[in-house]
């Protein structure tokens, strides 16, 4: 067994990943914990959803990644408690692993305000499951349209997208183009291009962290490719092909095929585990409150990153938002702190995030991007984008795939992976066996 401290990582997200490749080169041993053995880069999950690409084209195995870092190991693991005084993560198995060091980067999952039955109803974008789930029911929709023909029972191709945020502008984008280019002509009894599209936003503008008129180009083009923008709007209710908005004060109930929900995000489970361990409390949107180096007050050992943790820098008054590149930044920070502590050597400044901007794209050659003081829109913000994606894609392999794949969408306007798969919404529950106590080397 190796006497080198071990730094445990629970999450291959973004923040998990960049400090698993962060300490390569430091004299630690690294096991990275996930409950998949893959690396998701959620930013095209959209994609997915509206058949665009495929899971795998956005998908890079954990293992494959760090195969040639010597000091990592990979598990695949659901943690499920941590004891931060014996220094040990546990997962559902009974095993348990000790560590030196813990970097929790768990990330977020979607959030419905107090409404978790409406889940059921109303798909977040946040999974490969949750993508899998919106292209069945997307494209289920028109087939039972094709099936019943006219006349069409009410809102039997009505697609509301709740949440006007960059992932909301996306998916509607991406479901107007699938209905009014892709599927064009392709059916007999209706015509696809008719569906309505609504996009929902309690707000006064989508894009609420872009620049005003980013804002405003994105809603210009979202209403030119079809998608229905409602603006300052409530979503008061969410049932099985309906949902009820409020805009001021007057209820509307809107009779619907799908729900796909793009409204909240709220940390995982674990930044509540790792709350009540470490005696914290959390922010409203179930954050952990970590100190300006992404430690734990009063666990200089226990670090997090990313969605679940709320890092207010010196001078501002609000925590850094929930973004990949906050979480690579900080992941690598704390590497970088770790590797001094093992070293024997100062620890750095605090923590600085360093902005490089915004971008969104709504839809075919249409995009917005806020970066290093310029503002793009339109077809150079579109090139910007697709070249910033693919840049951050992991592995030659998805990076070839997915530029191929973009070239035939944009010359063909098809998408390939539209793929009707009937277990989509099920879930498949892995067989547990029981190991009490036995503990993971490395």
């Amino acid at each position: 067994m190796s006497l080198r401290p071990r730094v445990v990582i629970v999450g291959g997200g973004f923040g998990g990943l960049a400090a698993a490749q962060a300490l390569a080169d430091e004299p630690v041993e690294v096991l990275l914990v996930d409950r998949n053995n893959f690396h998701l880069f959620q930013p095209l999950l959209y994609q997915v959803a509206t058949g665009g690409l495929s899971p795998a084209n956005i998908s890079m195995p954990l293992r494959t990644i760090l195969k040639k870092q010597r000091n990592a190991r990979v598990l695949m693991a659901e943690v499920t408690d941590l004891n931060l005084q014996d220094r040990q993560v546990e997962f559902a198995d009974g095993r348990h692993a000790d560590f030196d060091y813990l970097i929790a980067a768990t990330g977020a999952s979607s959030f419905f305000f107090k409404n978790p039955e409406w889940e059921l109803v109303a798909p977040g974008l946040k999974t490969v499951e949750d993508a899998r789930r919106i292209r069945f029911e997307v494209l289920s929709a028109f087939e039972k349209a094709e099936a019943h023909g006219h006349p069409l029972a009410p809102g039997a191709l009505t697609m509301v997208v709740v949440g006007g945020g960059p992932t909301g502008v996306e998916m509607a984008g991406a479901i107007a183009e699938l209905a009014r280019l892709t599927m064009r002509g392709e059916f007999r009894s209706i015509h696809s291009e008719e569906a309505r599209i609504l996009l929902i936003e309690n707000g006064p503008r989508v894009l609420g962290s872009f620049d005003p008129a980013s804002s405003a180009h994105a809603l210009a083009s979202l209403r030119q490719i079809g998608v229905e923008v409602r603006l300052e709007t409530m979503v008061r209710e969410v049932h099985s092909g309906r949902v009820v908005l409020e805009l001021g004060g007057v209820q509307e109930d809107v009779p619907c095929a799908v729900v796909v929900w793009a409204a909240g995000v709220r940390a995982s489970r674990l930044a509540q585990v790792l709350a009540e361990k470490a005696g914290l409390g959390m922010d409203r949107g179930g954050r952990v409150p970590v100190m300006p180096d992404g430690s734990l007050p009063g666990f200089p050992e226990v670090f997090a990153v990313g969605d679940m943790t709320s890092l207010i820098p010196e001078g501002a008054t609000r925590p850094l938002p929930g973004l990949a590149p906050v979480a690579q930044q900080l992941a690598r920070h704390v590497a970088g702190v770790i590797g001094r502590r093992v070293r024997g050597e100062a620890s750095p400044p605090a923590f600085a995030y360093i902005d490089r901007g915004n971008m969104a794209t709504i839809g075919r050659a249409s995009a917005v991007a806020e970066t290093y003081g310029m503002k793009l829109s339109g077809f150079l913000a579109w090139l910007a984008w697709l070249f910033i994606h693919l840049v951050l894609l992991i592995g030659f392999q998805n990076r070839l795939l997915v530029l191929l794949q973009w070239a035939i969408n944009f010359l063909t306007f098809n998408r390939a992976a539209r793929l009707i798969n009937a277990t989509a919404t099920q879930t498949p529950q892995a067989p547990q066996t029981t190991q009490p106590g036995v503990p993971v080397h490395g």
